[in-house]
């Protein structure tokens, strides 16, 4: 299939995503509505309310669908369930709160980073084929996550390799998983303080991400893991309007990993993926591909305002073959100071190649266009030797600002730069 027909074929999943979105919005307006609080949720900031919330998305479904309204308050939850036909809409000043005593969220069989886990910690909303799902409003998910990263860090900084201590060397609750659904809609929230992952969707189609926003606070360093947005084995996905202020990626694309991460039918490829109109304060970039990553393609990031955080981390793992093409990042304001604008790097953390031989990877057609404002530098390309292609990386139409003006790039067979003006001046790879 031709670079066209596939860009065409997108634009009308788009267009028909769109369409369903807003007849989907209407239906779920005219449908049942009912308040946690008629089940005896209470918004006191303490109550675990994990019954009576499960038991209002439980009635709903058995009565054919509805909406589950939460209203202003803070109501304090464990793992909730919702169900096809069920929707969830916040009303302004309502907050759903991450219980932090992990027995509110039982272990069971869920899909993270890059596989499955049969007991692991659920996430604080979870749902699984619930087509034309819609969750929306003013309201909060606040994910409780000071104790628990302090926890984190404590558990780390004691263990015997540090670097290598696993992201699951302690139970976490992320704020939302979404799993094998098609048509659903993320719209207005915020997302705050997670003990891991934001919103994680995996292996679902057609989805939008409109307005929400992604916050941890200005005054915690790192707080582990707390990414925005993960977009795992996914395809037609719309991120739009929305805030990022983390301190891990903002927006990841992840799937597989190890060297048989080919052969792996429960991760399909990231691919159609449209990131515009965001502002990105803070993390560690605002497109990571990895660290779980095998196939990426077709993605467009544009028209978003960049502060001092990283645009692009191409995350090469020598354990995995990984093909990422097709990667846009255009019309980018930047207001940073030390971060790098790209990084298609080696990435070997936890690398395990299980006695195989090291694998090969392709990168290609990624380009960079229309960006202004100040960073910290251009950036690095550089393969894992013998194992990793790079080729056909364009910078064009650039005018920035930059502590280090250099560009760090080897091995790549076609480099190009087009109207590059670092620090006033045209920059070549000779530069």
């Amino acid at each position: 299939m031709s670079a066209d027909v596939a860009r065409r074929r997108f634009t009308r999943a788009l267009l028909a995503s769109s369409l369903a979105v807003a007849v989907g919005k209407v239906a779920a307006q005219g449908a049942v509505r009912k308040t946690v609080t008629e089940f005896g949720a209470v918004a006191d900031g303490k109550t675990v309310n994990t019954g009576a919330i499960q038991s209002s998305i439980d009635q709903l479904a058995a009565q054919g669908g509805g909406t589950v309204v939460v209203p202003a308050g803070r109501f304090v939850s464990g793992a909730l369930f919702l169900k096809p036909q069920v929707h969830l809409h916040f009303e302004p000043g309502a907050v759903l709160e991450c219980s932090t005593d992990m027995h509110d969220f039982p272990g069971r069989r869920t899909r993270i980073e890059g596989h499955f886990e049969d007991n692991f910690t659920p996430a604080l909303i979870n749902a699984k084929g619930c087509h034309g799902l819609r969750i929306t409003g003013e309201g909060t998910l606040d994910g409780a996550g000071r104790p628990i990263w302090d926890q984190f860090w404590k558990l780390r900084n004691a263990a015997p390799d540090p670097h290598n201590f696993p992201n699951l060397g302690l139970p976490r609750a992320r704020l939302a998983l979404l799993e094998e659904s098609r048509d659903v809609l993320v719209e207005g929230l915020t997302f705050k303080d997670a003990q891991f992952w934001n919103l994680h969707i995996y292996n679902c189609q057609d989805v939008i991400v409109r307005k929400a926003r992604f916050v941890v606070p200005d005054d915690y360093q790192q707080a582990p893991s707390t990414d925005g947005i993960d977009l795992d084995s996914c395809q037609r996905v719309t991120v739009e309007g929305c805030y990022f202020s983390v301190t891990d990626d903002c927006i990841a694309a992840k799937g597989s990993k190890g060297p048989l991460a080919l052969d792996d039918r429960s991760s399909p490829p990231v691919e159609h993926i449209r990131v515009r109109n965001c502002v990105f304060k803070r993390g560690h970039s605002v497109l990571t591909l990895g660290s779980e990553a095998t196939i990426v393609r077709d993605v467009v990031i544009e028209d978003c305002e960049v502060g001092d955080v990283r645009v692009a981390h191409l995350k090469l793992r020598p354990d995995t073959p990984q093909r990422y093409e097709d990667i846009h990042y255009r019309n980018i304001k930047l207001a940073g100071h030390s971060a790098s604008i790209l990084d298609i790097i080696p990435w070997s953390q936890y690398k395990n190649l299980q006695g195989q031989r090291p694998p090969q990877s392709v990168v290609r057609n990624i380009s960079f266009s229309g960006f202004s404002g100040s960073a910290g530098t251009l950036g690095n390309i550089a393969p894992n030797p013998g194992q990793t292609a790079i080729g056909d990386i364009l910078l064009k139409d650039f005018d920035v600002r930059l502590r280090d003006g250099r560009l760090r790039a080897e091995g790549v067979s076609k480099l190009t730069l087009d109207n590059v003006v670092v620090n006033g001046k045209p920059y070549t790879t000779t530069s």
